[in-house]
């Protein structure tokens, strides 16, 4: 489980990040405010997917 804490933890937070900076980019320049507002509404379905595998990551590595 060691593997998991170390590469899919950092890569979940890190793709929730490219999502953020891609949407308010997006935001700020005055694209298209519908491609913002989905870029958003993935940004909080990936931060849910990033939380549980933070959670999972404490919960295996108190088990271990």
């Amino acid at each position: 489980m060691n593997l998991f804490s170390q590469y899919v933890v950092p890569a979940a937070v890190g793709i929730v990040f490219l999502v953020l900076v891609a949407g308010l980019f997006t935001m700020l320049r005055g694209g298209n405010a519908n491609l913002s507002q989905q870029l958003m509404r993935w940004r909080v379905g990936l931060q849910f997917l990033a939380i549980v595998a933070i959670m999972l990551a404490i919960y295996f590595k108190r088990t271990v």
